[in-house]
């Protein structure tokens, strides 16, 4: 009986043994997990093992990120990678307008080629072993052809007519240099020639442009504006011709590409007036030398678009006096030029002429009759379609190209 008891003890001490083993294990086993990594605060109390999930310590040399990164972890480059930074817009680079100064005799060549019938034609006449009334005839249909005009040209003739008289010669050279002289004098080098663009008083000079369509107004304003700022003048454009859809376009184009800006209207068939007014307005805010505004191309037969021109005039007058009225005319409509330019100039108070494709026309004489119907000087001549083939009117260099 006590042999039997003693088995039963030691059996027992035995279960024990294991059972104590067992919780020991299963109470080292928690602890270990438990010291490596409290829980996550995600629902269902998974554990979190080290270094991952949301609450794992970034390792030391894991990129920063700043404020404008949170929340995108595609900005984030790779470990070890270089960060890239965003794309700039490259600044677009201002054109630099080639100097005024000589461009009218830089262009001779082109000039003379264009004009022979008046230079190369009249020398060709005027050198021959004898001159007749018949040669004499001759010599006038060769002005007046190159619209010198029937007033300059008996003046020119009568004149010439008198030398070979009073010299008895014929001799090319002598001829030459008599023609030069007498055409000088016609084109009249006497006249003031300068474009108003200095400040006036302490406000920017006002151009203001005019002209018929198909002129080369607008592309005038723009070659202007690159003459000008050739000679470091600060210039404003205003687009006030709201008709022509294109007109504000192209003409902020050609500031854009010297640094000029352009005051436009934000809808098409804004009133001119108003548009004209804001960039004079905007031209005294900036302090800039001058304030160019061109206007829409108007038929001089139409009363209706010429009250609407006298009208832009009187509004702009309002903010300030306009120092400068450029007439832009197409040195190739020759007589039809003249009667435009007399009804602009009831309208405006035209101060000076720009002629347009004068190196396309053999009818250099325009310069001269219409200097003789308005009394007032060319100033600014095109010869060409390059950006900076808009020259200075330079009389003795224009006389010059007709004879070479």
């Amino acid at each position: 009986m006590i042999d039997q008891l003693w088995e039963w003890i030691a059996i027992a001490v035995g279960l024990l043994v294991v059972f104590g083993a067992l919780v020991v294990g299963l109470v080292r086993g928690r602890g270990g997990r438990t010291r490596q990594g409290p829980a996550s605060g995600r629902t269902g109390g998974t554990d979190v093992l080290p270094g991952v999930g949301d609450d794992a310590t970034p390792p030391r040399d894991a990129p920063k990120r700043s404020v404008e990164d949170a929340g995108s972890v595609d900005t984030l480059p790779a470990p070890g990678q270089p960060e890239t930074l965003p794309e700039v817009e490259p600044t677009p680079t201002l054109e630099r307008p080639a100097s005024a100064q000589g461009r009218l005799t830089r262009l001779r060549a082109r000039l003379s080629r264009s004009n022979s019938a008046l230079g190369k034609g009249l020398l060709a006449l005027l050198s021959r072993g004898r001159l007749d009334e018949a040669a004499w005839e001759e010599v006038e249909d060769t002005l007046i052809g190159s619209d010198l005009g029937v007033e300059a040209t008996t003046e020119l003739v009568d004149r010439l007519r008198t030398q070979v008289a009073v010299e008895g010669t014929t001799d090319e050279a002598t001829v030459r240099g008599w023609l030069r002289e007498d055409l000088l004098r016609l084109v009249d080098p006497t006249m003031d020639r300068a474009v108003a663009s200095s400040r006036v008083e302490g406000r920017p000079a006002v151009v203001l442009v005019v002209g018929v369509n198909g002129t080369g107004k607008t592309t005038t304003v723009g070659k202007l504006a690159r003459v000008l700022v050739a000679e470091d003048k600060d210039v404003v454009l205003g687009a006030a011709d709201t008709f022509r859809a294109a007109a504000a376009d192209q003409l902020e184009t050609w500031g854009a590409r010297v640094g000029v800006p352009t005051v436009r209207s934000d809808r098409d068939g804004a009133d001119p007036a108003a548009v004209a007014f804001d960039a004079v307005k905007a031209g005294a805010e900036m302090e800039a030398d001058v304030v160019i505004v061109d206007t829409a191309g108007r038929l001089h037969n139409k009363v209706g678009l010429m009250d609407e021109l006298g009208k832009v005039k009187r509004v702009i007058e309002k903010q300030s006096p306009i120092d400068e009225v450029l007439l832009v005319l197409d040195a190739t409509t020759g007589q039809n030029g003249l009667r435009q330019a007399e009804v602009f100039a009831q309208v405006v108070d035209v101060t000076g002429i720009v002629l347009t494709k004068l190196d396309g026309t053999a009818k250099g004489g325009i310069v001269v009759s219409v200097q003789r119907k308005l009394g007032v000087p060319v100033k600014l001549v095109g010869l060409g379609e390059g950006p900076d083939d808009l020259a200075p009117f330079d009389p003795e260099a224009f006389v010059d190209a007709l004879l070479d």
